[in-house]
């Protein structure tokens, strides 16, 4: 069941954020929903959106500046927390880009973080079916982005998902966290040390062997001023991979954009164009 936890009118629709009692984490979660004008008359195409390192369900909707251009398409927008909260493990708020706020969106298999950190069945399945059975959301036309630790979460989940999430992008994603320092300890953390099985959660190995290829191509922006950009995210790595796998890929770099929601600000009116193109089509 849902809790309504609070309810603002925008752009001629409603901002929200939901509480419920999460299976899949076993904890309550939160998320964020802004409902375009046109429902509940009827169901409308959803974009999924995965935020960053240190981020909540509310930082996307404050800060993004996303709402009015979804209600002018009226594709409805969801953002999840970026992990779970109160799950009491040891170390887990000792470091920002571990644990609390940084659960990397993948299903945890080593002790203690196992218990609750299954951020990718959480988004892929419980909150995803949460939305399609108790939102007036067409279940059919969803995409996904997102940004740094979620543009990663966005590509991955796409990608490993293609009959799901039918348009993706990102915004300066981890796009080869196997390569970089926050994806090696969040991987060794969550995972273990077999990196065989961290291929699972990585783009840039995942886009090779996609079972189909978005065809509509893969949106990525990257600010060239970025703080992170040469030893965290590689969107080259990424991009020599989409070219080897035949994957349409459209990288465009900035001048002068560093990591910031100020550089989302600026293209996410494209973001949200590419994915009504191609739901819109669906």
């Amino acid at each position: 069941m849902l809790e309504l936890i609070e309810s603002h009118a925008s752009f001629g629709g409603t901002q929200r954020i939901y509480k419920h009692e999460s299976k899949a984490i076993g904890l309550p979660m939160r998320f964020s929903v802004f409902m375009p004008e046109a429902a509940p008359q009827k169901k409308v195409p959803a974009l999924f959106f995965l935020a960053g390192l240190t981020c909540t369900e509310e930082t996307f909707p404050i800060k993004a500046g996303a709402q009015r251009f979804a209600a002018q398409r009226g594709i409805a927008l969801i953002s999840p927390d970026t992990s779970p909260r109160g799950a009491g493990a040891q170390g887990e708020t000792d470091a920002w880009d571990f644990g609390v706020g940084a659960g990397f969106y993948v299903d945890a298999t080593q002790a203690p973080w196992s218990k609750h950190y299954r951020m990718y069945s959480y988004v892929r399945d419980e909150l995803r079916e949460t939305v399609v059975n108790e939102l007036p959301v067409d279940g059919a036309r969803l995409g996904i982005f997102g940004h740094s630790m979620g543009g990663h979460g966005a590509l991955m989940l796409a990608l490993r998902n293609p009959d799901i999430f039918r348009s993706v992008s990102a915004f300066a994603p981890i796009a080869a966290p196997m390569r970089c320092p926050w994806g090696e300890k969040a991987f060794n953390g969550y995972l273990g040390a077999d990196r065989e099985a961290w291929k699972q959660y990585d783009a840039s190995e995942l886009v090779g062997r996609s079972t189909r290829k978005f065809q509509e191509g893969i949106l990525v922006d990257q600010g060239l001023a970025d703080q992170f950009l040469a030893q965290q995210l590689n969107p080259e790595v990424f991009e020599v991979a989409c070219e080897a796998a035949r994957q349409p890929l459209t990288l465009r770099r900035h001048e002068g954009y560093d990591h910031g929601f100020f550089f989302i600000q600026s293209f996410i009116e494209d973001h949200i164009r590419h994915h009504a193109r191609v739901l819109r089509a669906l």
